[in-house]
C-alpha cells in the first residue's frame, strides 16, 4: 500500500459522511444555513428547471494527485464504472432527450467506457464534453486520444489553474505545467481553441482559501500571457471556486483556514446566482450509477432527495419527470456556488 493510499485512508475525511459533518457543524460564532439563508431572500424551495446535462463520474482514477480535487482522485484509486452502468447512462441520455453528456473522474479518459461513451452519444447526436486534465494526453497508452476527441468533435474542458508555471506546479504537481502546454499545443495544432466546433476552454481555481477574481478580466490575462509565452490558444476560461470538501477540506482543516473560508463563502452569498446554479439543470451519475444533483453533493453522498429514482437504471420517460422539477438536497458546501460572481462547471454564474 503506498504512502498515498496510507494518508487517505487516515483521514476521517474520506468518509463523506465525517465531511458532512464538519461542513454542518457550528463554530464560535452562530452560521446561516444555506436553506435559512434561501429562505431569507424569498429563494425556497429550490428545485430542477429540467435536465439539459447528464454528467457522469466514471471513476476515481487519476494520473495526477490535485491539493484542490474535490474527487479525492489518484493513481491509487480504483473505483471505475462497468459496461453496464455506462449502457444506462447511454439509454436515459436518448430515451429522455437529454442534449449534454458531460463526462468528468478522476482523469475519465482512463475509464474502459470512456470512449465508448464518447462514440455512442455522439452517434445519438448529442453534444459531448471531456473533463480533461491535459497530462493523460501525453501519457503512455494515451497518446492517441487528441486525435480521437477531435475526430468526435468532443468539446475539451481542461484544467490549468495559473498561467504562471509556479503556481500551476504548486497545486498540481512538479512538471504538470508544462506538460500542459506540451498538450495544449498538441490540441491547437488540432484545431482545438481555433475551429468553433473544437471547442476547448480552460478552468481557473484559486491557489488557496480566496474566491476567483472576476471571469472576464482573468480570461483577458490567460489568453495574452498564454498566447505571447506559448503561443497557446483556447475558446475561453472558467473560474471555478474551490469547494470545501474532500482534499481541499482537508488542506482548509489542516492550515487552520476552514472556519474563515466558511464565512468567507458565507458572507459573500449573492441572491443573482441562485438561478443558474448547476443543479437546476444538470442529473449527476456516480461510477456506480447512483443519482445525485451536482458533482459536489457526489463527493458529500447526498443523493437526490425525496422518491424519485435513485439509480440510473431506474430513470426511463415514465419516471423521468419525477426527477425534472425535484428538490435539490442542499448543504454549507452550496455556498460555494453561490458566493460572489458564483460557481458552477461552467464557470461565473453572475447576470
Amino acid at each position: 500500500m503506498t504512502a498515498s493510499t496510507l494518508l487517505r485512508l487516515a483521514s476521517p475525511l474520506a468518509d463523506p459522511a465525517r465531511q458532512v459533518e464538519i461542513l454542518e457543524a457550528q463554530g464560535p460564532q452562530p452560521r446561516a444555513t444555506f436553506q435559512a439563508t434561501l429562505a431569507s431572500h424569498r429563494l425556497l424551495p429550490l428545485q430542477a428547471y429540467g435536465i439539459d446535462v447528464l454528467q457522469v463520474n466514471v471513476g476515481k482514477v487519476c494520473n495526477q494527485t490535485c491539493h484542490h480535487c474535490h474527487v479525492d482522485a489518484g493513481p491509487d484509486r480504483r473505483e471505475a464504472m462497468s459496461r453496464e452502468t455506462a449502457d444506462h447512462c447511454l439509454r436515459v441520455l436518448k430515451e429522455c432527450g437529454i442534449a449534454t453528456l458531460d463526462i468528468t473522474g478522476g482523469a475519465p479518459e482512463m475509464n474502459p467506457q470512456f470512449r465508448h461513451l464518447v462514440v455512442e452519444a455522439r452517434l445519438a447526436g448529442r453534444r459531448v464534453i471531456d473533463r480533461c486534465n491535459l497530462t493523460i494526453l501525453l501519457a503512455p497508452r494515451y497518446e492517441d486520444l487528441p486525435e480521437f476527441l477531435a475526430d468526435h468533435q468532443v468539446e475539451i474542458i481542461a484544467s490549468l489553474p495559473c498561467y504562471l508555471e509556479e503556481n500551476c506546479d504548486r497545486q498540481r504537481g512538479d512538471g504538470v505545467f508544462r506538460k500542459s502546454i506540451d498538450a495544449l499545443r498538441r490540441l491547437n495544432a488540432l484545431g482545438y481553441g481555433v475551429r468553433d466546433d473544437l471547442r476547448l476552454s480552460l478552468v481557473y481555481n484559486p491557489q488557496g482559501a480566496s474566491l476567483p477574481p472576476d471571469e472576464r478580466s482573468l480570461e483577458a490575462a490567460y489568453r495574452r500571457e498564454l498566447f505571447e509565452r506559448y503561443d497557446v490558444a483556447f475558446t475561453r476560461l472558467f473560474a471555478i471556486t474551490n469547494m470545501p470538501i474532500a482534499r481541499f477540506l482537508d488542506d482548509l482543516l489542516q492550515s487552520g483556514h476552514y472556519e474563515a473560508y466558511m464565512q468567507t463563502l458565507v458572507d459573500a452569498f449573492q441572491p443573482a446566482t441562485v438561478d443558474g446554479v448547476m443543479c437546476r439543470t444538470m442529473l449527476s451519475v456516480d461510477w456506480l450509477g447512483r443519482l445525485f444533483d451536482c458533482d459536489f453533493n457526489q463527493m458529500l453522498d447526498l443523493t437526490v432527495c425525496g422518491t424519485v429514482p435513485k439509480h440510473i437504471r431506474d430513470v426511463d420517460r415514465g419516471t423521468l419527470e419525477q426527477l425534472l422539477s425535484r428538490r435539490i438536497a442542499t448543504g454549507r458546501h452550496c455556498f460555494g456556488c453561490t458566493a460572489g460572481a458564483g460557481s458552477s462547471c461552467q464557470g461565473s454564474l453572475a447576470p
